[in-house]
């Protein structure tokens, strides 16, 4: 049998729909689709259902789901520098302030970057996401006493290596 066979190819999306999603949402955060970036990853395999064998199934998705994220994320990143970009230049701000102001967000993305997965993830769902420490501790299934750890060591973390927070 192979992956074109539609008992076989619905055998495998049952089986690994929930941990293709739940693995892009573990490596990426809630603010992305992961949902809908699994569903990508079974589209390209029924593409290609004549070149993958069912037992190389699971390594193609998670393949193919994990390097669409990495594309739409360099793409973000092209679209926030872009809107960076426009948005210095229509500002009538002191040149000084902003200087200064580009140089703290560096400092900050780099601490940010340096912290383990685990803090930066607890971080972000925290401080930007909004979200609480039983949400948090919900959605990663650790402990609410994890949760407030990680998130105070990323925040010293990024104390000691960003000045003047």
């Amino acid at each position: 049998m192979d992956v074109c066979n539609k008992k076989v190819f619905s055998e495998i999306y049952n089986e690994y729909i929930q941990k293709l999603t739940d693995f892009l949402y573990y490596k990426y955060g809630a603010e992305h689709d992961h949902f809908d970036m699994a569903q990508e990853a079974f589209v390209k395999l029924w593409q290609n259902c004549k070149k993958v064998p069912p037992e190389k199934a699971k390594g193609f998705l998670f393949t193919v789901a994990n390097n669409h994220m990495l594309n739409e994320l360099k793409h973000k990143k092209v679209v926030l520098k872009h809107q960076q970009v426009v948005t210095d230049d229509s500002n009538i701000e002191d040149p000084q302030f902003l200087l200064e102001k580009k140089q703290y967000l560096n400092k900050y993305e780099n601490a940010l970057a340096a912290l383990s997965e685990n803090q930066r993830t607890v971080f972000l769902l925290n401080r930007i996401d909004g979200k609480s420490h039983q949400e948090i501790a919900e959605l990663l299934d650790i402990s609410i006493r994890a949760v407030r750890k990680r998130l105070y060591s990323a925040v010293e973390n990024l104390r000691k290596d960003i000045d003047g927070i």
